[in-house]
């Protein structure tokens, strides 16, 4: 640690404060495991078992990475005002995701898709632009591609979901247990 700098495997937090880099020290894990849990959720079959748990934990991982990234975003506000509103916006379309598929409201798969998809572009968005210009690779290219290249990569790969997936295709016709639950 050196002139408010502290280096975290060779990652530059900008800062030397222990409640800063306690709430750094949550936030990384939580940044982590909804990463893997995401890729988990989006590459498993769409039934019971692995898929759901993977969404619960990407969703509950998400919310603490909200939470974590809200506060350290208070600590340095006019630096990282940004990083709050990616946190919050993947945070909400997170919630929209989970939502539509607990209520099952119409073409609830497409909105499930598409909202967690978001999220995860929003999250891997905030990664960058926020760790870009310290990354092999990554340091090497301009500043905006940290602002795009999630969404240039996640846009058509949810778009091929909605287009090709059968839930998306078949979620805005009520099921029967719709149509009993109506009654």
């Amino acid at each position: 640690m050196s002139d408010g700098i502290t280096t975290i495997a060779g990652i530059s937090v900008p800062s030397t404060d222990p409640l800063f880099l306690s709430i750094v020290g949550l936030h990384i894990p939580f940044g982590l495991l909804a990463v893997t849990a995401g890729a988990i959720a989006m590459l498993s079959p769409k039934r019971a078992g692995r898929h759901p748990m993977a969404g619960t934990l990407y969703f509950w991982s998400v919310t603490g990475i909200f939470i974590t990234a809200t506060a350290l975003s208070v600590a340095r506000w006019t630096d990282d005002y940004h990083l709050f509103v990616l946190g919050a916006l993947s945070w909400l379309a997170a919630r929209l995701g989970r939502t539509a598929r607990r209520r099952r409201v119409r073409w609830w798969a497409r909105v499930h898709m598409s909202a967690m998809g978001s999220s995860y572009v929003l999250l891997l968005t905030a990664f960058y632009v926020d760790n870009g210009r310290q990354l092999p690779l990554w340091r090497d290219l301009p500043v905006w591609t940290y602002w795009a290249l999630p969404g240039i990569v996640g846009t058509p790969i949810i778009l091929w979901a909605l287009l090709r997936h059968p839930l998306a295709k078949d979620s805005g016709k009520p099921s029967s247990a719709d149509v009993r639950d109506s009654v």
